[in-house]
């Protein structure tokens, strides 16, 4: 008899157990949180103190050999980013983690210098984040390598993630106004 007890417990146990395991199964997650700037910077500051001074290293190595700058005579207070303590190729590479990174600051919720909401739900805009990204990784590889050649591919991509946008926001429409 007791037997019989010990397979009905069993039994029961088994039910309780896949019930749970199914409810919490078809539970949904609670939602992650929004996130939001660090920041109440514009998309234009972003723009100047992240992606301007990045992609400037970018264009700059287009003509000046990172390899073959000389660094300032103190690199610790040197200003151009090719001549500092992190100069050279270094500088380039950094400059691509600095332009793929930046761009989840500018997928925020931000005000354009307008104080318009940026457009961030737009396709063209959409567009233009993973161009430069794109561009971003370019740089890092080109650095990597240390090639010219390679910095030249990255600065287009650089030029036409730019583009993208300040055509549609920025050139031929008040800010932020597709």
């Amino acid at each position: 008899m007791r037997r019989g007890y010990f397979s009905f417990y069993v039994a029961v146990l088994i039910a309780v157990v896949a019930l749970c395991a199914q409810i919490a199964c078809t539970q949904a997650a609670p939602p992650a949180p929004a996130l939001k700037p660090a920041s109440d910077a514009t998309v234009l500051q972003v723009m100047r103190g992240v992606l301007f001074p990045a992609s400037n290293v970018v264009f700059a190595a287009q003509g000046d050999d990172p390899e073959k700058v000389e660094k300032a005579e103190d690199p610790a207070t040197a200003t151009d980013p090719l001549k500092s303590v992190y100069g050279g190729w270094e500088a380039v590479t950094n400059a691509g983690f600095a332009l793929s990174e930046a761009t989840t600051l500018l997928e925020l919720p931000r005000s354009c210098s307008d104080g318009k909401p940026a457009p961030i739900d737009q396709e063209t805009w959409k567009q233009g984040i993973t161009q430069l990204k794109a561009a971003g990784a370019a740089t890092v590889e080109a650095g990597k390598a240390k090639s010219q050649d390679k910095v030249l591919d990255a600065a287009d991509k650089v030029v036409t993630a730019c583009s993208t946008c300040h055509d549609k926001y920025r050139e031929k429409t008040p800010r932020c106004t597709p």
